[in-house]
């Protein structure tokens, strides 16, 4: 029997897919294949195998393999396979150690600050798992 709610939906690539074009889903999305084009989910979990070219936006986002654009998560874990080249935009952010990245990290609220000034000192939270 189907789940009739949205949230408890995913949808999955698998290895042998290449997708050219962008992804949007209200669902969350498991990807193990390739991607070249922008990405807009509520929860994304990328494989080891699987690559990905473009921008990622999600909620909750656990990247293990490449990524070659810039990120935007509420919740980011960037596992000891990634490979990610781009600016990394987060709320939470866990790296674990062997990650590579090359590019910017900045809290969400950096981001938005460009735009208005800033107020009060929320501090990013940042954690580095072993």
């Amino acid at each position: 029997m189907m789940a009739s709610k949205s949230n408890s939906t995913f949808s999955v690539l698998g290895s042998d897919i290449a997708v050219k074009g962008d992804i949007k889903a209200s669902a969350d999305l498991h990807i193990d294949g390739s991607v070249e084009g922008d990405i807009a989910c509520a929860s994304l979990v990328q494989g080891e195998t699987s690559t990905i070219a473009g921008a990622i936006t999600a909620e909750h986002a656990r990247l293990a393999g490449s990524v070659d654009g810039s990120i935007t998560a509420r919740e980011l874990v960037i596992l000891k396979t990634a490979k990610i080249k781009g600016d990394v935009f987060y709320d939470a952010l866990t790296i674990e150690q062997g990650a590579q990245v090359e590019g910017r990290f900045a809290h969400r609220d950096a981001r938005a600050a460009a735009a208005k000034p800033q107020t009060g000192s929320a501090k990013p939270e940042l954690t580095v798992a072993g």
